[in-house]
């Protein structure tokens, strides 16, 4: 099985999120051919996760990614270095690295299974709903990519919507009206002073203003106004929320509308690590066995227009998944 023609055929397969079909689909009918019991899994409005084992052995080591990619679809191209085009390194090139090694590896004997998820990019929905029947898995090999470095943890993610209101009137006579725009403003100014969790192994956390909306025109005074912030978190989350709750009091109301959480993973030895500042799908897989997190590819070049993967870190990809499948099943 050839990586690169497998990580290009599943590129041209658009998969944004909520679309992932055809590509689940085409997973399904290549693993089937490969000789492995796949099998559909449901998620919601005729999307479905794809399981593959072995017959007759339960897997003791799962490798995981995700299928679905952010918009937009861009078709894939190569040279003789890279692969290009959206997925291409988040994380299509992943699954195809993770299905070779799972070749190599059953041919061991290993008792090795494959997990592909939709929903990443958006809710995590597939691995929420995977998470309801897990297989009885020791260890889950997650796919990202962390440019074949380990991970020994992952940052969490807060995301907060602010809401200021305030009261209409003519900008001609601000004093009759009351800004939501100059409270949301206030209340922005105190969280960016607020001073952040640091963790001493992983680093500080981080926060992002990610949107700013309100106010009708420019000769009203604003009587509604709102922001969308994203931290970045490095361990408990609810402190944190808190102090943001504490911050904008009067102001304007916090309301935290995702968390996902700050996650320490499993290392193998030999290999080296890094710290991944974004999140995954690991914390809603948590009874598919002990987490690792690593996989072919940039992170720095993922969800951009020239997204790709170099061919050379994908070969890599296969044999260090083959040699961490080997020493978990080992210990």
């Amino acid at each position: 099985m050839d990586p690169i023609k497998l990580t290009r055929r599943l590129v041209d397969i658009e998969s944004i999120s909520g679309n992932e079909g055809a590509v689940g689909a085409e997973l399904y009918e290549e693993l089937c051919r490969l000789g492995y019991s796949a099998h559909k899994m449901p998620v919601a409005h005729e999307r479905f996760n794809v399981l593959a084992t072995l017959d007759d052995t339960l897997p003791q080591v799962v490798f995981s990614t995700h299928m679905d990619t952010v918009p937009p679809f861009i078709p894939s191209s190569e040279d003789n270095d890279n692969i290009y085009g959206r997925g291409s390194c988040d994380a299509k090139g992943i699954i195809a690295a993770q299905i070779a090694a799972c070749e190599r590896l059953r041919k061991e004997g290993a008792a090795v299974g494959l997990l592909f998820v939709v929903g990443e990019e958006r809710d995590s929905l597939g691995a929420k709903v995977a998470n309801e029947s897990p297989p009885g898995s020791r260890f889950l090999i997650n796919g990202e990519p962390t440019e074949n470095k380990i991970a020994v943890a992952s940052k969490g993610a807060l995301r907060v919507q602010l809401t200021a209101t305030g009261k209409m009137a003519h900008s001609a006579y601000p004093e009759l009206g009351e800004s939501a725009i100059d409270k949301l403003l206030a209340a922005l100014e105190r969280l960016r002073g607020m001073e952040l969790p640091v963790n001493p192994e992983i680093g500080p956390c981080t926060m992002n203003i990610g949107t700013l909306e309100g106010g009708r025109a420019p000769n009203v005074i604003a009587d509604h106004a709102r922001a969308h912030l994203l931290y970045r978190l490095v361990g408990p989350a609810e402190e944190l929320r808190n102090q943001i709750a504490a911050a904008v009091a009067g102001l304007a109301e916090a309301e935290f509308v995702l968390e996902i959480p700050f996650v320490k993973l499993r290392t193998v030895p030999g290999i080296e690590s890094m710290v991944a500042k974004f999140t995954t799908d690991i914390p809603w897989l948590s009874r598919w066995g002990a987490p690792v997190l690593i996989g072919p590819g940039s992170i720095h070049v993922a969800h951009t227009e020239r997204e790709f993967i170099s061919k050379k870190q994908l070969h890599e990809a296969v044999e260090l998944y083959c040699g961490i499948a080997r020493q978990l099943l080992g210990s």
